[in-house]
């Protein structure tokens, strides 16, 4: 840890010293979102509600996949830029330290001025539920820090498993964006807006629906069942990195040099 954490803080000191270029960056990162949470006012401004879910539980939806999303980008950004290191041949040097690879590669890049998205979604967050008539108790926050937590488990583990296809591809594939971005997306709305097939996709292979959407149902006291089932569903998340992370070490033992 207190090599990951200077890892932060050579990066951090590193990006700040064009603060003016960095706050922008930070403020960029803030505004863009809003163009997504804008269509999502629209669209329910014009039908009401959406297959019976309102603004504010879509905008809650949004938030906590936004949050996790977020966090994901500034702390296994690493991961998502890693087809660079194998194509220029700069992975070769990580092999030769005596750290762990998925270290190094974590503490290779850090995309800070995605603070200004997690602001933004955390003021979405709480706007939302000042808005719902939900009743905040402990097991409840718990819930939702569980949410975000474990939903950035499920977007690392993505970058992590499109990051190692690159020990067999050299470049990185653009089509692994249809479950990283495109799985961002899908999962800032409820998953029952979607088909079925769509449903059981992003929840027992993908599982971004025990993080935005099984979980809020216990929120938003909609449960239908035992809710302790609802409540631990996010720990599908941990489950879900580890096979990634086992596709990473299987990689990095299948690894040859590009030679650059």
């Amino acid at each position: 840890m207190y090599l990951y954490l200077k890892y932060i803080s050579i990066l951090f000191k590193s990006q700040a010293q064009y603060r003016l270029s960095f706050w922008l960056l930070t403020v960029g990162q803030a505004l863009t979102p809003l163009t997504v949470l804008a269509g999502l006012y629209f669209m329910f401004a014009q039908f009401g509600q959406v297959k019976g879910w309102t603004f504010y539980e879509a905008a809650l939806c949004y938030a906590i996949i936004g949050l996790s999303y977020a966090l994901s980008e500034t702390f296994a950004r690493g991961f998502d830029m890693f087809s660079s290191l194998v194509g220029s041949g700069d992975f070769d040097r990580l092999l030769v330290r005596p750290r762990s690879t998925v270290l190094q590669v974590l503490g290779s890049k850090f995309e800070f001025a995605r603070l200004g998205r997690m602001l933004q979604s955390l003021i979405v967050l709480v706007w939302s539920l000042s808005k719902l008539p939900v009743e905040l108790t402990l097991p409840k926050l718990g819930t939702l820090m569980l949410m975000i937590v474990c939903g950035m488990l499920i977007f690392s583990g993505l970058f992590i498993a499109t990051a190692s296809l690159s020990f067999w591809t050299i470049q990185g594939l653009e089509v692994a964006n249809v479950f990283t971005d495109g799985g961002r997306e899908m999962a800032k709305y409820p998953l029952s807006i979607y088909e079925k097939w769509v449903t059981n996709f992003f929840t027992f292979v993908i599982p971004l629906g025990c993080v935005n959407y099984l979980p809020l149902l216990y929120v938003l006291d909609r449960t239908d069942g035992h809710q302790i089932l609802y409540m631990l569903s996010p720990l599908a998340g941990v489950i879900f990195i580890l096979p990634c992370l086992m596709l990473w070490h299987i990689g990095v033992r299948h690894y040859r040099s590009t030679g650059s």
